[in-house]
């Protein structure tokens, strides 16, 4: 029988388990996605059915670096309360998870739940252990891996709940870690002007031409008027262009120009984000502690 992938999709939202575990399990029925779900929750020994609908907008992120400190990953893994993500099992299980992305660079998160796990079974077998244990739902939403390719790897995790990797080439470990700070509490969209997509910039000039039109000012005084308000905003998306949180006097290209380091790369993970639920804002408390700091 041939199982469509829509049908396979709507198995894997609905128990929030592998796509290899729900396909197999729709050939075993025939394509009944209902008796399927029966099969894989006595298969799993958790009522998965129920618990994948909750919204699971709480968790952790996960950290590992490697020993030559050269490749790192972050996971994201979702739970439905913060008293579950403080737990110290959910908390393994996500530092587990970033463990198997360095070691294994798997290519997406299926590939990542189909992976063996420590101690027995799969990834997504693991989580779903886990389901049960804790009675609410569980998600691996994302992941990131980065590699210094012999540069310096800068790291940084913000009270379980914002994560950041940063590549550098030059500077030292005290400049990476700052780098990783500042990135987690300014939330940076590119390392530099250039990187920004073209249609990005043309949106934003057009929005500020608009609100310039109405000045009474020549086209001249305009032209100019707008292309501050650009630089300003690529200064205020871009890591290079923006103030260094420890010392918001200078930039950040500044700090690097002093440390003689260029950044290659970077990622920021933060819980949440992009899931609907009750907004905090966790880049304000990690801007206040890292100018304590």
């Amino acid at each position: 029988m041939v199982i469509s992938a829509g049908l396979v999709k709507e198995l894997r939202e609905r128990t929030g388990l592998g796509m290899m575990e729900c396909k197999a399990a729709l050939v075993e029925t025939g394509g009944q996605i209902e008796a399927a779900i029966d099969l894989l929750r006595a298969k799993a020994g958790a009522k998965v059915d129920k618990k994948a609908h909750r919204v699971a907008a709480e968790g952790a992120i996960g950290v590992f670096v490697d020993a030559k400190g050269q490749t790192g990953a972050l996971v994201e893994v979702n739970s439905e309360t913060d008293f579950v993500a403080k737990d110290e099992r959910f908390v393994a299980f996500a530092q587990a998870l970033a463990t198997l992305v360095v070691e294994k660079n798997p290519q997406d998160v299926n590939a990542l739940l189909a992976l063996a796990y420590p101690g027995g079974g799969t990834v997504a077998e693991a989580r779903v252990a886990l389901v049960a244990q804790f009675g609410e739902n569980m998600a691996v939403r994302r992941f990131a891996r980065l590699s210094a390719d012999g540069g310096r790897l800068g790291h940084y995790v913000h009270g379980r709940r914002i994560g950041v990797l940063v590549s550098l080439s030059g500077g030292n470990e005290s400049l990476a870690r700052d780098l990783a700070m500042h990135i987690a509490a300014s939330r940076p969209a590119y390392v530099r002007p250039e990187d920004v997509d073209a249609d990005v910039v043309a949106r934003e000039k057009a929005i500020y031409i608009t609100q310039a039109e109405g000045s009474g000012k020549s086209p001249e005084i305009i032209e100019k008027m707008v292309m501050g308000k650009v630089r300003k905003y690529l200064d205020d998306i871009t890591l290079v262009g923006q103030p260094f949180v420890k010392d918001p006097d200078t930039s950040v290209a500044e700090q690097l120009k002093r440390g003689g380091a260029d950044v290659k790369s970077f990622y920021r993970l933060e819980v949440g984000e992009g899931i609907e639920r009750e907004v905090s804002n966790f880049a304000s408390e990690v801007m206040s502690q890292v100018k304590g700091s």
